[in-house]
């Protein structure tokens, strides 16, 4: 009797914890479903290929201003982004270029997976974020990013006060309490489930494409 009531309470436990975690994962996914994110990646981390990541993410910085500070939501930053991109990757390259370097640059609107990462007084949990990518030469080197919307990268940005523009009150709490115990094991069990998840996703997707490849070979034929 004793075992069962044991057994019963952690099957309890566990469904509690599941059931609260449920409800702090779906918080954090439509945080990342509101903010829009810039990604660099340097060349190498030689300190001249990061010196040259952040001459090129001040000009981005400069160069975006203007644009972001338009957009009333996320679809509008991402729309304008859309639009201006080929000047933005102009302006990396030149930059580039007025540095002494000759590496190529790549500019790309893409979804991409990021650990929790620590901006300033918030922290943005893990998953899946629509950016900015900007790839230096091989891009093998430390990344930097900021967030383009709301408007936390400008000069004049107060992060939370941006970010109280497009979260509400509970996921105001969660970025801005990281500090408390609870949220610290929280950011690291959504940051598990949201790696688990990516690596589905990209091994789904990857089988896909070679299902596809063996009907279009087969119609081929």
């Amino acid at each position: 009797m004793n075992k069962q009531i044991e057994k019963s309470f952690i099957l309890g436990f566990i469904i509690s914890v599941l059931v609260m975690m449920t409800g702090f994962i779906g918080q954090c996914e439509n945080i990342s479903d509101r903010v829009f994110r810039l990604h660099i990646l340097a060349n190498s981390d030689s300190e001249e290929d990061q010196l040259l990541k952040m001459k090129v993410r001040n000009r981005i910085i400069e160069y975006s201003q203007n644009i972001f500070e338009k957009a009333e939501n996320k679809l509008e930053a991402q729309m304008f982004t859309d639009i201006y991109l080929e000047e933005i990757r102009e302006i990396a390259q030149k930059e580039i270029y007025d540095q002494g370097f000759d590496y190529p640059v790549s500019v790309e609107l893409t979804n991409m997976y990021f650990n929790t990462r620590h901006y300033n007084n918030v922290t943005l949990p893990a998953g899946n974020y629509d950016a900015l990518r900007i790839l230096i030469g091989e891009g093998k080197g430390r990344n930097w990013w900021c967030v383009m919307f709301p408007p936390m990268c400008l000069p004049v940005a107060e992060e939370k006060q941006e970010l109280a523009e497009v979260l509400n009150k509970t996921q105001m709490g969660i970025v801005t309490n990281v500090n408390e115990p609870k949220y610290e094991i929280r950011f690291k069990c959504v940051e598990m489930y949201e790696s688990f998840r990516s690596n589905v996703n990209r091994l789904f997707s990857n089988a896909c494409n070679k299902i596809d490849c063996v009907f279009t070979q087969f119609y081929n034929i």
